[in-house]
């Protein structure tokens, strides 16, 4: 997007461990400015430690990651990261909740934003009355509150019902292209990586296995050319499967 507000986000050389297990190894990555990517990959395979580390949640071994060319070193309030729960305070009000995200507690952005997310009838109400899928676009209003340049979700719609994970799809999307902010995705479905995003990245044992640009317009229609890419991307998190099962088999048949 040309007139976008988002980060650019640079990563080079990025290595993470934790004691002696090495979950990233040597990551180069750019992502453009309101550009909306994906990493898909297996649980475990360094994807969420990726996000964490964009974030300033973690820390890098080695390496390092820009956004607008400003080393990450701390917590930007300008980057906003939707875990897969809520985590909202029970005792705030749904309307104080979004407050949290707003430095200057502005009731005018929080309204705004709850208005973005159809929630605005339940600003006076407590987050435990309400659905799943309300929490989690409560989280959204309080990320949008603070009026973000990178958007981070760590898998956000994974406890979703299947109705409600499509309309938050769509609502994610529909505010991504309106505020042009840059969002980075973790899922583990594939079919939910190609609809909302321009690239998907696949993530295998640390490093980067694909990095692929989705070239569907948009709204995406899970047509033929949808099916090309879904079954592109799985053959690839499939394959890596089929090699572990293999060295798994040689090291019984060694045994």
């Amino acid at each position: 997007m040309s007139d976008s507000k988002g980060f650019e986000i640079n990563i080079q050389n990025l290595n993470k461990s934790f004691g002696d297990v090495h979950v990233l190894k040597n990551i180069n990555l750019t992502i453009e400015p309101g550009e909306f990517v994906a990493l898909v990959g297996h649980s475990g395979c360094g994807k969420s430690t990726l996000l964490r580390l964009i974030s300033s949640l973690e820390v890098p071994t080695n390496g390092q990651i820009t956004l607008n060319d400003a080393p990450v070193k701390k917590i930007n309030p300008a980057v906003r990261y939707l875990f897969q729960e809520a985590r909202l305070l029970p005792w705030k009000t749904v309307w104080e909740n979004v407050a949290l995200g707003s430095k200057d507690r502005s009731k005018e952005k929080v309204l705004h934003a709850l208005q973005e997310v159809d929630l605005v009838m339940k600003a006076e109400e407590w987050p435990l009355i309400l659905s799943g899928g309300q929490k989690q676009r409560v989280s959204l209003a309080r990320a949008l509150a603070g009026e973000p340049q990178l958007l981070l979700l760590d898998e956000p719609l994974g406890a979703l019902d299947a109705l409600t994970r499509i309309n938050m799809q769509i609502l994610i999307e529909k505010l991504w292209k309106e505020q042009g902010f840059t969002v980075v995705l973790v899922t583990h479905d594939v079919n939910e990586a190609i609809y909302l995003a321009d690239r998907v990245v696949v993530i295998e044992d640390g490093k980067i296995a694909m990095d692929k640009k989705i070239t569907l317009a948009r709204p995406r229609v899970k047509d033929s050319n949808f099916a090309y890419f879904e079954r592109l991307i799985l053959d690839k998190v499939m394959k890596n499967d089929e090699v572990v099962d293999s060295e798994a088999a040689d090291k019984v048949y060694a045994i």
